[in-house]
C-alpha cells in the first residue's frame, strides 16, 4: 500500500484542518487505518485509528472530542478532521495501515507509512 498523506498547513489556535490520506496499490479497504503525530524533539506517538469498515475508531486521550477520524473506502482514503487546534497540536502528521487493528495503537505494529505532513498551530 503507498500512502501520500496531504491537508497540513499553518492555522491559529482554535481553528480547523482536515487532513487526507490517499491510498493505492493493494486493496484499501483489507487495512485498519490509523493517523500518528510526531512534534520537534519528540517520538511519534498514535492519534487515532478506524476499523476496515470504519464502524470503530480509537482516539489517544488529549484528541477525544476534537479530532475524528473517518474512511471512504469509494475513495481509497482515510480523514482526519481537527477542530478547536491547540499550539502542542503541531507536529508532523503521518497515516498508516495496519493488517490488525488491535496494532494501530503501536507505531511498531503498523505495516505501510506514508510521508508526513506538517501541521503548525500557532498561539
Amino acid at each position: 500500500v503507498q500512502l501520500q498523506a496531504s491537508g497540513g498547513g499553518l492555522v491559529q489556535a482554535g481553528g480547523s484542518l482536515r487532513l487526507s490520506c490517499a491510498a493505492s496499490g493493494r486493496t484499501f479497504s483489507y487495512y485498519a487505518m490509523g493517523w500518528f503525530r510526531q512534534a520537534p524533539g519528540k517520538e511519534r506517538e498514535f492519534v487515532a485509528a478506524i476499523t476496515y469498515s470504519g464502524r470503530v475508531t480509537n482516539y489517544e486521550d488529549s484528541v477525544k472530542g476534537r479530532f475524528t477520524i473517518s474512511r471512504d473506502n469509494a475513495k481509497n482514503t482515510v480523514y482526519l478532521q481537527m477542530n478547536s487546534l491547540k499550539p502542542e497540536d503541531t507536529a508532523v502528521y503521518y497515516c498508516a495501515a495496519a493488517s490488525n487493528y488491535y496494532t494501530t495503537y503501536d507505531v511498531g505494529g503498523m505495516d505501510y507509512w506514508g510521508k508526513g505532513t506538517l501541521v503548525t498551530v500557532s498561539s
